[in-house]
């Protein structure tokens, strides 16, 4: 995986990251974009994380820029924190991908960079040094991300909102895992921390794997638990499953939230849950796949509008009021919000019965590993171009097509409603198919078998 900047910012290889291709996309980076009062850098618990870190502040200050290192936060956490003093921000993080491999993430003090940003930090590529570091200018420490992040959602939604529940807390080696347990307990439940690990874990909160779903429904039992949270590595995408132990889908739990705040208007990607489409939502906008396109589309709406990926991460767009208090716009991922908001929606009653009050459409996705965008690519241009190749691949889901829609990959919806939607990863050498049926079953049974027929055709 060749290091690759784009829609996730920089990412690639930890032997691909070197220093010098890391301080040329922080100089380029601080040349065409607005950095305010100066750089915040956080980093998830990837081995490789803390190098990276202190490239980007090095880079940085050669810059002549105020540097503070907020240590090791969620990325929401450091979006908010750098944005309330008015500067911009860098996370270093891979997300959900392996350790051998990490990224960079780059935002404002408006908040996560646009497609337009992009292009703009690519042109800037080649930007030198102004001055050497000095002490002059030294580097600052941060130490409130954290807590202001905790406090945020407790003065929002208020202390025992989740009194009596009991939760249970996949720790595993995500960077935001001790301040999750903080808000939780803040909130009145009585949290069971489970697979804390000293060692990297890609956890990915869309395709959760069969052995980690096992293993989760297994806790849910052996502990009785009432629900179980989790998110991936940077702590911006969450993970959730039920009181029988079964993951409540990303797109799910932001539709549940869009309610809860009373957004007048959604923008979520194509590949998310359709049922967002019969909430009585005023204004519904479905774009390509990435956060970038869904905060574009947030900008065009505008007024109380939400945003939220497939994966869950969910974007505020606008002053909420929570159960107790205001919660400030957040426009960057963030995984607490869904999490908690769909906890409290749930009220007494069995979390999977709040689940099953949304409109009857599943969706599930997964993703073929190592299937570099050279062989993908190929597959992916005749789907799109050919209807007699789409034709072919349907006949072999016992399928026929209705439509298809080319807004990001191919998404074709069969005549008895079923979707299939194939699509490369945009950050990672994957190739991802999202399924949507009326019923889990027939679901499951989809993705496996087009899983099954991708496998053969590769």
């Amino acid at each position: 995986m060749a290091a690759k900047f784009g829609t996730s910012g920089l990412r690639g290889l930890v032997t691909d990251l070197t220093p010098d291709l890391v301080a040329a996309h922080v100089r380029a980076f601080i040349a065409s974009c607005d950095v305010g009062t100066g750089l915040f850098v956080g980093q998830d618990l990837r081995p490789s994380s803390p190098r990276l870190a202190a490239d980007i502040a090095q880079a940085a200050r050669s810059m002549g820029v105020t540097v503070t290192d907020a240590g090791s936060v969620p990325t929401p956490a450091l979006a908010l924190a750098a944005m309330s003093q008015g500067a911009g921000a860098i996370m270093v993080t891979g997300s959900h991908i392996p350790a051998d491999r990490n990224g960079l993430k780059f935002y404002t003090p408006q908040g996560e960079i646009t497609k337009a940003h992009e292009q703009a930090i690519t042109a800037a590529l080649g930007t030198s040094a102004e001055n050497p570091v000095s002490e002059t200018n030294p580097l600052r420490r941060n130490d409130t991300a954290g807590p202001d992040f905790v406090a945020r959602y407790l003065q929002g939604c208020g202390t025992g909102r989740l009194a009596g529940r009991r939760i249970g807390l996949y720790s595993h080696s995500a960077v935001g895992r001790d301040l999750l347990a903080e808000i939780l307990t803040g909130l009145g439940a009585e949290v069971t921390e489970l697979g804390r690990s000293e060692h990297f874990i890609p956890v990915d909160t869309e395709a959760v794997d069969p052995a980690t779903r096992t293993q989760i429904t297994a806790w849910v039992a052996e502990h009785g638990l009432d629900a179980l949270v989790s998110t991936d590595g940077d702590s911006d995408r969450p993970l959730l499953a039920d009181e029988t132990g079964r993951i409540v889908p990303g797109d799910i739990m932001g539709q549940i939230t869009a309610e809860a705040l009373q957004a007048e208007a959604v923008v979520t990607p194509i590949s998310s849950n359709s049922g967002i489409l019969h909430k009585g939502v005023g204004r519904v906008l479905r774009t390509r796949i990435g956060s970038p396109y869904v905060i574009a589309g947030m900008e065009e709406l505008g007024g109380r509008v939400a945003g939220y990926e497939a994966n869950g991460g969910f974007l505020l767009g606008f002053e909420a009021r929570g159960p107790a208090g205001p919660l400030p716009a957040l426009r960057t991922r963030d995984c607490i919000l869904p999490l908690i908001m769909t906890l409290i929606a749930a009220g007494d009653a069995p979390l999977s019965r709040r689940v099953a009050q949304e409109p009857p459409v599943v969706t599930v996705a997964d993703r073929l590993q190592d299937i570099a965008q050279e062989k993908s690519g190929p597959l992916i241009r005749d789907l799109s171009e050919n209807p007699a190749a789409r034709a072919e691949f349907l006949a072999a889901l016992d399928g026929a097509e209705g439509s298809c829609d080319l807004t990001d990959g191919v998404r074709m919806t069969l005549q008895d409603g079923r979707v299939v939607h194939v699509r490369p990863s945009g950050n990672a050498p994957e190739l991802r198919l999202y399924v949507e049926a009326q019923q889990e079953e027939a679901a499951r049974a989809l993705l496996a078998a087009g899983l099954a027929h991708l496998r053969h055709i590769l």
